[in-house]
């Protein structure tokens, strides 16, 4: 564990954070009921729960974005209710969200330096002041190979969160809040490192995130949320994942390996061909996906996973090498083109590349479908409310939230409608890069099951995780990519992390 063993002292030490009876309601929709923790200094503080258990709400109530309607807050011994972001920053509360909340359009530096930027000697912003304090800053959380002048938005998600993190950290807070830091992690050992030197001064952390192995790793202690209620604080040692599991949803969950899978589809007819495929950090990728299968690629970050996904959504361009899809070559130059192949694409972002957060869940999900239900520009309002609910039940989105606006709805909800607009889409062929990214255990169970579904039926599917346990559990088999090409491929039968993870780091064999 990371957490400072002072927490353990006999020595009374007063919380860092205390929160008591923490309610808030939207109208008649209650987001949280009666949430009470605590944080000690130097403690990392698990928050556990599925998507819709409150934690977001948490998340913004520490933040200064949500006020609460009822409650108590205590920060350091003070009363803390911050009422914008500023107050709480100002209180020593630091957050790296899970949407993140880094802009675009501005450079690294520029984020970095929100929201004051560097002065020069005419009282005017310094873009030289700026750049060099960045770079400094990079420097010191070893994101040096990041030029401060870049745009946000020409980094890799995993780079973005990165400096989401490295800003929030930098701040030097009192409580630091972490909101599925590593969900595009696919190596979380530097801010692990980070979490050891920040613990140690005594910073509380409360950290939230559905990867028990890791939670077991950093926290001593975590609060189990259900229906936006706090169900209990507990010490994590000797407390078995499925109960944990159990008192998240109610009920027991199992993680099994669903029926068939990594079983070779061999004698099933090439779908999907990709042959020496070159574009972006990709340099020679040859792979096929067979109908009835589903492929997955492991690969450590920036081995050009992502540039492989985007050539196959037409959103990167490709610069040599050759796809086809049922035997036809496919001229994949435009999103629409990929599309119209048959290819259904689940991007990284879910919040900037795949929902329209400002139009309501149910419209979101039908936009793929917006010839099959007009005629004559006129569309069947019927007939979609018929086809929303029907996907809505596949992906097991509850029905109260397709009139809602789509941005309302928690990360694990939004996911579901943006991979039941996919699968209504027609595609025959999903390309999902990690799907599963920052969702419970119970909506992963879910888009296994939509995923094994859909192949079953015919399609097939190419499926990038950051979690190569995800791998070991839903494919049939993987293709591992190292440095742009393919390092090796390891059927479902011998299908195993370390096996993953040799290839991963350049190990031909894999053994």
């Amino acid at each position: 564990m990371l957490n400072s063993s002072a927490t353990s002292s006999a020595i009374s030490v007063r919380p860092t954070l205390v929160m008591q009876d923490i309610s808030k309601a939207y109208g008649a929709t209650i987001a949280v009921r009666r949430v009470s923790f605590d944080i000690e200094p130097g403690e990392i503080h698990a928050i556990l729960g599925e998507n819709g258990a409150g934690k977001s709400t948490i998340v913004k109530v520490l933040s200064g974005i949500v006020t609460p309607d009822k409650g108590v807050l205590k920060l350091d011994g003070a009363d803390f209710a911050p009422r914008t972001p500023m107050d709480a920053r100002a209180a020593g509360v630091s957050t790296a969200f899970q949407e993140l909340s880094l802009l675009p359009n501005l450079t690294v530096a520029q984020n970095l330096m929100l929201p004051h930027q560097i002065k020069g000697t005419l009282g005017l912003n310094s873009a030289r002041g700026s750049r060099e304090r960045a770079s400094q800053m990079l420097a010191e959380y070893d994101l040096s190979h990041i030029h401060p002048d870049l745009p946000v938005r020409s980094l890799s998600l995993a780079e973005k969160q990165r400096i989401e993190i490295m800003r929030a950290v930098s701040r030097n807070p009192k409580l630091l809040v972490l909101d599925e830091p590593t969900a595009a992690l696919a190596e979380p050992k530097w801010l692990f490192d980070i979490l050891a030197r920040v613990t140690a001064a005594g910073t509380g952390v409360l950290y939230i995130s559905h990867r028990l192995s890791e939670v077991r790793r950093l926290c001593r202690r975590g609060t189990i949320l259900r229906n936006g209620e706090s169900i209990e604080t507990l010490s994590l040692k000797g407390v078995e994942d499925d109960r944990i599991f159990e008192m998240m949803v109610g009920s027991a969950v199992r993680a099994h390996k669903p029926s068939g899978a990594g079983v070779s589809a061999t004698a099933n007819p090439v779908a999907v061909s990709v042959k020496k495929l070159a574009g972006g950090n990709v340099h020679d990728v040859s792979l096929d996906v067979r109908r009835g299968e589903i492929v997955g690629i492991a690969a450590l970050e920036g081995q050009g996973q992502r540039d492989l996904f985007r050539m196959l959504a037409g959103l990167t361009k490709i610069d040599s090498g050759e796809v086809t899809i049922d035997g036809e070559r496919a001229v994949l130059v435009s999103p629409a083109a990929a599309v119209k192949a048959g290819i259904g694409f689940v991007p990284e972002e879910r919040k900037t590349e795949g929902v329209f957060l400002g139009l309501r869940t149910d419209t979101n999900m039908s936009l793929s479908l917006l010839r099959v239900l007009s005629r004559f520009g006129v569309m069947n309002r019927a007939r979609e409310r018929q086809v929303v609910a029907d996907e809505a039940k596949r992906v097991d989105l509850a029905e109260r939230y397709l009139k809602l606006k789509i941005g309302e709805l928690s990360g694990g909800n939004q996911q579901k409608a943006l991979i039941g607009r996919v699968v209504a889409s027609g595609a025959r062929n999903l390309v999902l890069f990690d799907p599963t990214r920052g969702v419970d255990v119970g909506t992963k169970a879910v888009i296994y099951g939509v995923i094994r579904d859909f192949v079953r039926e015919g399609g097939s599917a190419l499926v990038y995780s950051t979690e190569l346990s995800e791998l070991v559990h839903l494919a049939d088999r993987c293709v591992v990519i190292y440095r742009g090409r393919v390092a090796g491929e390891v059927p479902g039968d011998e299908l195993s992390e370390p096996r993953l993870v040799a290839l991963a780091t350049g190990q031909r064999t894999g053994h």
